[in-house]
């Protein structure tokens, strides 16, 4: 999956020169907690939630609401906005935009088109919602997780034990352990786990953790 296929296309985005008060007016209406900036087609800063509230009077203010109000409107977003944007383009796969977001520690970013323009942005929670849609995991299937040693032909062992039962896999993820070993996760339609169980550990195979999905 790539990023054009999660991503919220045609974000609102705001100037440069507009006011706080009006960039939360924007945010609030929308529920939006980033705004592209963009100027003349250009994307110049990203502006969050963060940023506003780090310019935002303190709730210890002795200001009233119209001197609040007035006091953000003269703040200009270009004043506080991150102008060092960290962008990722619309065809970068998932995994790639999700990996950047963990080394850079953030809950998104715009999306640029090859051609430099501003054609989505991205979050953490359109991560999640593609790993629940990759994965199927409202699909109610069954999970296997199987304790295996770092060998040729464990990925084609369990496939052949799971194809002889006439059982589909649906999923299969690797995840390696502190100890050299790997857990082979396994989503499908497992009419009956026992057996299962029973003919993989014939082949040497561990099922450490059965969990029903959806």
């Amino acid at each position: 999956m790539f990023v054009e296929n999660c991503m919220t296309k045609n974000p609102v985005a705001i100037a440069p020169d507009a006011g706080l008060g009006e960039a939360a007016k924007v945010m609030e209406k929308g529920g939006f907690r980033r705004l592209p900036v963009v100027e003349h087609g250009r994307l110049v800063g990203f502006f969050t939630n963060r940023d506003l509230l780090r310019a935002s009077p303190s709730a210890a203010t002795t200001l009233d609401r119209f001197e609040e109000r007035t006091l953000l409107s003269k703040i200009k977003v270009a004043d506080v906005m991150q102008k060092s944007v960290i962008t990722v383009t619309d065809s970068m796969t998932i995994e790639e935009a999700a990996l950047v977001m963990s080394r850079e520690k953030i809950g998104g970013m715009p999306v640029l088109s090859s051609a430099g323009k501003l054609v989505g942005i991205i979050s953490s929670t359109d991560i999640f919602k593609a790993f629940v849609a990759v994965m199927g995991l409202d699909t109610g299937k069954t999970r296997l997780t199987i304790h295996v040693a770092d060998r040729k032909g464990v990925l084609r062992d369990i496939s052949t034990v799971l194809a002889e039962m006439d059982i589909s896999i649906d999923s299969m993820v690797t995840m390696p352990q502190p100890d050299g070993t790997y857990e082979i996760i396994i989503r499908a339609d497992i009419p009956n786990v026992d057996t299962v169980k029973e003919r993989l550990f014939a082949k040497g195979f561990r099922v450490t953790n059965v969990t029903q999905l959806g």
